[in-house]
């Protein structure tokens, strides 16, 4: 608890006890073998043969009526509620979260990223229940190709997981979710494949005083 394990989550959901996480925050990769500009690549991030086995093992890691948020790549949707349906999880809610700039232009400005509020059984609703619109702010991408900012993942903590309630992210990538999760008082697992990855998420929560930040304007006060 209050660490990220190195290793293939799938691998090391299976020595974790059944129902023993409160809520889940997972950013996995999005099937669309991203590279950015310097060349910084996304483990597996060209297929999906990794994606309902580790579903399935992050619901089996759930208890009972509890919520996990997902992002997931747009363009592989059909894959991803394939992959949660299989693993008994079920939509119930997006969250969108607009960016000032555009990560993209092609057919469109790409703008925004989106994630969805999946449900193992039913879940109570949230006694302060947060908008489906959460402005994103830059990170600049420093500790990883595709860093998301703390600020978005805060208010996703605070109204879905219960206070002493534990956090999993079984993709921790620089441990931004971890970090968010300690930020308001929540313990924390998170899991990591990359070595450079699990060593940048280890040095980050060994790092820095333990503050909570404030709410943005527009997000409103959750639980």
């Amino acid at each position: 608890m209050n660490s990220v394990l190195r290793g293939d989550c799938i691998e090391v959901m299976r020595g974790l006890p059944a129902a023993s996480v409160d809520f889940v925050l997972a950013d996995p990769p999005y099937l669309v073998n991203y590279v950015d500009r310097s060349g910084r690549r996304v483990a597996n991030d060209r297929n999906d043969h990794w994606l309902v086995p580790a579903f399935e093992g992050i619901a089996r890691l759930m208890k009972p009526d509890t919520f996990c948020v997902s992002f997931y790549g747009w363009s592989r949707a059909d894959r991803f509620f394939h992959a949660w349906r299989r693993a008994g999880l079920a939509p119930v809610g997006h969250l969108t979260f607009p960016k000032r700039y555009a990560s993209s232009t092609r057919m469109l400005r790409y703008q925004h990223e989106g994630a969805y509020l999946l449900a193992k059984g039913r879940p109570p609703r949230p006694a302060a229940p947060i908008g489906d619109v959460i402005p994103r702010e830059y990170t600049g991408n420093r500790l990883h190709p595709t860093q998301k900012p703390t600020s978005i993942l805060t208010p996703l903590v605070r109204c879905f997981c219960p206070q002493g309630g534990l956090v999993l992210d079984p993709f921790a990538g620089s441990g931004s979710s971890l970090v968010a999760a300690r930020l308001v008082d929540r313990s924390f697992l998170g899991i990591e494949l990359d070595p450079a990855m699990h060593a940048t998420a280890s040095a980050r929560l060994s790092a820095g005083p333990r503050r909570r930040p404030p709410l943005p304007a527009d997000v409103g006060a959750a639980a």
